[in-house]
């Protein structure tokens, strides 16, 4: 299962992921902090889609109310709900 999400209020412009059963198998994010982003990714890669939504749900970037991490965890309960 893939889903592509749209980030809102952040740098990367767009969100690839997928999973099978249960388990993120990729995860892209395009735009943002390149050295940022390629480390959330590789970090996610393996975790189970829940484990990774509560560990990085809620996390703020500076003044933002939200960060790329945020905003792949909104990309991840996309993948739970499909």
């Amino acid at each position: 299962m893939t889903v592509t999400y749209t980030p809102k209020g952040v740098c990367s412009r767009k969100m690839i992921v997928s999973a099978e059963n249960g388990v993120i198998t990729e995860a892209r994010i395009i735009g943002g902090c390149s050295g940022n982003t390629q480390g959330i990714s590789r970090l996610v890669e393996g975790m189970k889609v829940a484990d990774a939504i509560s560990r990085l749900e809620g996390i703020e970037c500076g003044m933002k109310h939200t960060s790329c991490p945020d905003q792949l965890s909104v990309a991840l309960k996309q993948l739970l709900h499909t």
